[in-house]
Parts: structure tokens; sequence; C-alpha cells
């Protein structure tokens, strides 16, 4: 390659590594969000229940006979332990005399999901880190 090739093949780099970088998140921002992990779960596993918005109006509440929990509501989050919601999250709703219809996690997430996971609802419910 010659050296006008070369200039032009790596201005060309230059502006794709650019353009490329104006429409990804900026890293700092994703390495800031501790639950972006616990989120995507919650996304996949949790929202065709709990919501989208984490209120408990998700598509498959309507035809629940028990509501699912309200994640976003800081009062009724606030009262529940983290040892219940760890509970709960693993074993199903029955692990602290709840919904049948929660199923158990246990065997999906790892113990450190779990964990994270009730961290994240934590964050939801801006109710506190630790009960």
């Amino acid at each position: 390659m010659n050296s006008r090739n070369s200039i032009s093949f790596s201005w060309l780099t230059s502006i794709g590594l650019i353009s490329l970088l104006a429409f990804m998140e900026p890293a700092a921002a994703a390495s800031d969000d501790s639950f972006e992990h616990a989120e995507r779960l919650y996304d996949t596993y949790c929202t065709q229940c709990h919501g989208v918005n984490r209120d408990g109006n998700g598509v498959n509440s309507v035809f629940m006979s028990v509501q699912p929990r309200d994640h976003s509501d800081a009062k009724g989050m606030g009262d529940i332990p983290n040892s219940e919601i760890i509970d709960v999250i693993k074993k199903g709703g029955l692990a602290a005399n709840k919904s049948v219809l929660m199923p158990a996690w246990g065997g999906v997430f790892s113990d450190e999901e779990v964990n994270q996971l009730a961290a994240y609802l934590r964050h939801v419910c801006k109710c506190g880190s630790d009960q």
C-alpha cells in the first residue's frame, strides 16, 4: 500500500470508529449500572407477570387469580425482609405462603443472580438495601 492509500485507509477507519462510538452508550454509564444484569434477568423472566413498569401489571396478570406483587411499591416491598425475597425467588411463592403461580427460579439462577435480583428489587421500590 502506498502512503496515499495508507492515509485514506486510516482516515476511513477513524471515521468508521468515530461513527460506531457515536451510537454506543458511554462506557462509564454502562459500568456504573450495577443492576444491568439483574435488570436483564427481570426483563426476561419476570415482566410477563410483574410488568415492564414492575407494578404487577404484566400481560399474564389479567389471567391470574392472585395478582403479582407490585415491585415499585415502596411500602409493600419495604415490609418484606431480604431473606423472604431471596426465598421467594429461589423457591417460589409457596416458600412464603404466597401464590403458587410464582415459580421457583433457584434451578435457573445462580445464588449470585438471586442476590442481584433481590438488590435490584430494593432499587426498584426505592425501599432500602437491607431489611
